[in-house]
């Protein structure tokens, strides 16, 4: 497949809001799309590289290159290129880079040279998400949209299960099934502002804690034992403890779903931080495992002696996991069984707060009597957590690209210093309307101190409400936190740069944090 077709495509979703009119698209796409281009046309459509990082900064992609008249490139040519780019190390790599981004983007077309920046730099945010694309791939195949979903939940990638649907056609959807050793996506949350709101809605359910650990699906087969990420990385030779943890567990042939996180001496998680550093650890490990244990704690059981269980009620999963783990090793809840008992909802919101008080996220409700949506943000689970917000001023903002070329997008981050100066916590592109993006653009200009062709400067006077799920030590700001998922909320023209928040505030209400 040409990628001008796929930039076409791109371009055409993101112009178009309707979700109907998306899955037509994305099926059309697919039906001309062959087997072996599936691997690489669904995750180019969502923005993401297979390669994952490139080490391609602004400075090389800013780099003008005359397009091509025609199109010519493949997109498999293209993921060629990018893995040869990928590979690039050593002295003279950025000149490499540089020269290797030039010859892609000389045979590129002015509309594929567009696609091109905005993929590499990450601005390819069209709404073709992976949802969108199950349904455009069961349309162009004439598979069952929820016999599709499943397989991309059991097989844990869509590329995988569209390589074979386009090849095999819908009789294939058999061949995927829950296979001890074999990792499957995740179910995830919706979120509720309450835990009165989410009983509302699920009606009888379980309200247990919600963990700033890292996500980890667990996975037994005799002394064999694997350990799985939420993207399905296997991190098991990184924590030897946990897998330990696992062989000593009273069934031989499962698949359980939990958390991994570090606890202090009294009980109380350590910042996400040390947990997120301990478990993307691949060096000496023992040392690691000594300075930073972490524990393992499970919530959900999928698969128990060879019988799948994603299919039955939470209630019955429970039952399942209670049978193989321990206790002090089963995430803690209360069960609201009748919605319109006032003393179950008066106990559920005392289990969020006694869940606050010892130190994590919040809380997940989960209705009682569903199934395990794998890969899905499903709403019979439901996060409760509180929301932190800050008023922070805008220090600089980088041009966009992509879809918000000629926009200012991503913003940079500052609170107030002791010193009166502003000290930069982080940046965020995220919770930006079009609208906003429009107006915050006009106003920044207007506060501009510097151009430099990619970042503009500007005064320091627009406040920003930002949204944030809390702090992480980072090196690379100067106040050594940076802030987790910031997004912005609103602007906050009524409030000076005076009145934003201090670094110190901001430190005090997150002492785990501090460096």
């Amino acid at each position: 497949m040409l990628l001008s077709r796929l930039a076409h495509v791109s371009q055409e979703v993101a112009a178009t809001s309707a979700r109907s009119r998306k899955i037509a698209l994305l099926a059309e796409l697919f039906r001309d799309a062959g087997a072996e281009d599936a691997p690489v046309v669904i995750p180019y459509l969502a923005g993401r590289l297979p390669q994952g990082r490139l080490g391609v900064g602004w400075k090389i992609l800013s780099a003008p290159v005359p397009p091509a008249e025609e199109p010519t490139l493949t997109v498999l040519e293209v993921d060629a290129r990018l893995s040869r780019l990928a590979e690039v190390s050593g002295p003279g790599s950025q000149a490499e880079r540089a020269r290797l981004v030039a010859d892609l983007m000389g045979s590129a077309t002015a509309a594929e040279q567009r696609f091109l920046l905005g993929l590499i730099g990450g601005e390819v945010r069209q709404g073709a998400l992976d949802a969108v694309a199950v349904e455009g791939l069961a349309r162009a195949t004439g598979a069952p949209p929820d016999g599709v979903r499943r397989a991309v939940m059991l097989a844990g990638s869509l590329p995988a299960v569209a390589r074979r649907l386009l090849a095999g056609g819908p009789e294939v959807l058999g061949e995927f099934r829950l296979t001890v050793g074999r990792p499957v996506l995740p179910m995830l949350a919706h979120s509720a502002r309450s835990v009165a709101e989410g009983v509302e809605r699920l009606g009888a359910c379980a309200v247990e804690e919600k963990l700033d650990g890292i996500r980890v699906q667990v996975h037994r087969d005799g002394d064999s034992v694997h350990l799985y990420t939420r993207t399905l990385d296997d991190i098991t030779d990184r924590l030897p403890e946990v897998a330990a943890a696992v062989r000593g567990l009273r069934g031989e042939r499962f698949v359980l779903d939990g958390e991994v996180l570090a606890l202090g001496a009294d009980g109380r998680p350590r910042s996400f931080q040390e947990t997120a550093g301990r478990v993307g650890s691949r060096v000496d490990v023992a040392s690691a495992a000594e300075a930073v244990p972490v524990s393992p704690v499970f919530f959900d059981a999928l698969s128990v002696d060879g019988r799948d269980l994603l299919d039955l009620p939470f209630a019955e999963r429970r039952t399942e996991l209670e049978g193989l783990v321990p206790e002090p090793m089963r995430v803690r809840r209360v069960v609201v069984a009748d919605p319109a008992d006032e003393g179950a909802g008066a106990a559920a919101e005392r289990f969020l707060a006694d869940t606050l008080a010892r130190g994590h996220e919040g809380v997940v409700l989960k209705a009682l009597d569903a199934p395990y949506s794998a890969g899905r943000r499903g709403a019979s689970w439901l996060k409760v957590k509180p929301v932190h917000t800050l008023d922070l001023v805008v220090l600089a903002a980088e041009w966009g690209h992509g879809r918000r070329t000629g926009k200012l997008s991503n913003l940079h981050l500052g609170a107030r210093g002791a010193d009166g100066s502003f000290v930069m916590l982080g940046k965020t592109f995220k919770g930006m309307t079009d609208a906003m993006l429009a107006w915050q653009t006009e106003r920044l200009r207007g506060l501009a101190m510097e151009d430099g062709g990619h970042v503009v400067t500007v005064r320091p006077e627009l406040v920003v409400e930002i949204a944030y799920d809390g702090l992480q030590r980072s090196t690379r700001y100067p106040a050594g936190v940076t802030l987790r998922f910031a997004r912005v909320v609103r602007y906050r023209e009524d409030k000076t740069a005076a009145e934003a928040d201090t670094v110190e505030t901001l430190l005090a209400a997150h002492p785990e944090a501090a460096p």
